[in-house]
């Protein structure tokens, strides 16, 4: 609501420098955490090769950092508290800029609404300033080693409304820790620290090396050993711009983008486009409502990119977006079909897991269970015993478990995922390898290869169709219908035929002769689904590899269905060379492995 009179001119008036201060710092100063933020590029941006955080209460009562770095003269200090002061770009050319910092509003803004504290000493001699609620004291003389210690009290008390915005300690703590292990990652060659006033929260050393070795020591310290285990390594240019870091297999994904990283130019960001693209690498082999894990570096020349596109620096503006999105998603795409055949080292622990206890432990859904490498638990031990009692009592006539001869020679246990030796409940395939066994879901597995081969066919040459004798009518909700018609003519590019039959009903007349028979209704009503899943994109490839994947699931070998040892190996050769086998189209795992080691410790024979 305007109160203004209308017939009353506003007066416009300069703000005085410490309302303006304290009006960038409701950009720039949003919490505790953004303060570090702040402080910390800047000590990386002075070339600082070890930085200290210290807080207090969250970060509310105390903030201190101090670098190594080149610090500042006592002819410095004044000007760094000025707006718009700062030694990191060149003004004519704000696009090529290289560093964390450049708009020189923190320190400013900081001494706005805390006490703020800036010692520093860049060559013989060192020096000090106070800054409380916007008013600087006189620059005097203090001792300090070469490099700058900022410290910062009472963050808002002069703005106290700002602190009924703040969460509780422990989360501006969390808050705080995060953004130090987001900065840690993108300098593994910096030592960073994080304390409170009596324990150390976050620490590690400077990591040594070439790039790769530095930054996979520094995600094994921040990001878990489980994560850079179940990694895959990312490395690849195009025009100008690199892609570099790890990317975590299908099969190790978590239920939240808690796990993504990207940084451009080693700047931290939230990018829409790269997050983007990241999860459009994953596509079709993660399940819906699982995030992939990843930390990806982009790297190009600063003027490329634009990084003033946001207050606080978190997105950034590519001028060629479209060459950095697809980029990163072939890369990913590539990277992930080259480890077509390694699984997340989470689903064999899970796998062992659930023998250990018995079959009495779930495991969660990111396949992630307690390993206990000890003796099997009493339950798993008395069922043993009671399977290998005299006269088997309750023993089924039907059995669960076929076993059939195969020939070493045919089929040696030297192949990438061994050779069939059984199949159990009439959908797992149990095969032995040189060093352990196999297990796989069949189901699952041929699911993924009926899909790349139909994508293969989809890309090359299109899919050929077998018509059908009888056309099948399906009937659909109306809307269900206009999905499907709405998309008929690539349909008949990947060899599915409809036609509108009146209503919602519609008549299937030709089916990809690849699938040979299938239940054409119950694929016409998953593939509307899928459709009704995309929403309004109007991404072809998107709506098209959903189509696929419902025909390679109604296309492939189904639970139940027996097949001999010629069979399941042919399957396993397949699945060796087919990409994206270790995940089915929804991203859960395809097969299971067990080392000889792991098994010899389920029965105690090795501790």
């Amino acid at each position: 609501m305007n109160t203004h009179s209308p017939h009353i001119r506003p007066v416009i008036r300069q703000l005085d420098d410490g309302v303006a201060n304290r009006i960038a710092a409701g950009e720039v100063v949003e919490r505790p955490a953004s303060a570090v933020k702040e402080l910390v590029e800047n000590a990386l941006d002075a070339g600082a090769r070890r930085v200290d955080v210290t807080i207090a209460q969250g970060g509310k009562a105390l903030i201190r950092v101090a670098d190594d770095g080149c610090g500042m003269t006592a002819e410095d200090l004044p000007l760094a508290l000025s707006r718009h002061a700062t030694s990191k770009i060149d003004g004519s050319d704000l696009l090529a800029i290289s560093s964390f910092g450049f708009r020189g509003e923190a320190l400013p803004s900081l001494g706005a609404v805390g006490r703020l504290t800036i010692t520093s000493r860049a060559g013989e001699d060192g020096a000090e300033i106070r800054v409380t609620g916007g008013h600087a004291d006189p620059v005097r003389p203090a001792a300090a080693n070469r490099g700058t210690v900022v410290e910062l009290r009472d963050l808002f008390f002069a703005t106290p409304a700002r602190l009924k915005f703040l969460r509780s300690e422990r989360a501006e703590t969390q808050a705080i820790a995060d953004v130090i292990r987001r900065l840690a990652m993108a300098e593994p060659s910096v030592a960073f620290s994080l304390s409170d006033e009596d324990r150390v929260i976050f620490r590690a050393d400077a990591e040594q090396g070439d790039l790769f070795d530095a930054l996979h020591a520094r995600l094994t310290r921040v990001m878990g050993r489980e994560f850079i285990d179940n990694a895959i390594r990312i490395d690849a240019e195009r025009d100008g711009v690199r892609l570099t870091g790890f990317a975590a297999l299908p099969t190790y994904s978590r239920g939240a983008a808690v796990a993504q990283h990207v940084f451009v130019n080693t700047r931290p960001v939230r990018d829409k486009l790269l997050t983007g693209a990241l999860r459009a690498g994953y596509f079709d082999v993660l399940p819906s409502g699982r995030h992939p894990a990843a930390v990806l570096f982009v790297d190009c020349d600063p003027q490329f990119v634009d990084v003033n596109v946001h207050p606080a620096k978190a997105e950034v503006r590519f001028r060629d977006p479209s060459l950095v999105r697809g980029m990163v998603v072939s890369t990913l795409r590539h990277s992930l079909a080259g480890e077509s055949r390694r699984a997340s080292d989470t689903v064999s622990a899970a796998t062992l897991a659930a023998f250990q206890t018995g079959g009495q432990a779930e495991a969660p859904r990111r396949y992630q269970m307690e390993y206990r490498p000890n003796t099997p638990s009493r339950a798993a031990i008395q069922t043993a015993y009671q399977a290998q009692a005299p006269g088997f009592e309750g023993f089924s006539e039907t059995p669960s478990a076929r076993f059939e001869a195969v020939s070493e020679s045919d089929f040696g246990t030297d192949a990438p995922l061994g050779a069939a030796r059984a199949q159990i409940h009439e959908n797992y395939i149990v095969a032995q390898t040189g060093d352990g066994m196999i297990l796989v879901d069949q189901h699952a597995a041929h699911e993924r290869l009926v899909y790349e081969r139909l994508k293969t066919l989809a890309d090359e040459n299109g899919i050929t169709s077998q018509s059908l004798l009888i056309p099948e009518i399906v009937e659909l909700p109306e809307e269900d219908a206009a999905r499907v018609l709405s998309v008929a003519e690539d349909l008949a590019a990947l060899g599915l035929h409809v036609e509108p039959f009146g209503g919602g009903a519609v008549a299937v007349r030709e089916i990809p002769a690849l699938l040979g028979k299938l239940d054409a209704a119950a694929l016409i009503r998953d593939i509307a689904d899928d459709l009704a899943d995309q929403g309004a994109s109007d991404r072809l490839k998107a709506r098209v590899d959903a189509v696929l994947s419902s025909m390679a699931c109604h296309g492939s070998v189904r639970s139940g269905r027996r097949m001999t040892a010629d069979e399941m190996n042919a399957l396993l050769r397949e699945m060796e060379r087919t990409p994206r086998s270790g995940q089915c189209n929804h991203g859960r795992p395809t097969w299971v492995k067990l080392s000889l080691n792991d098994i010899e410790r389920l029965f105690g024979r090795k501790d």
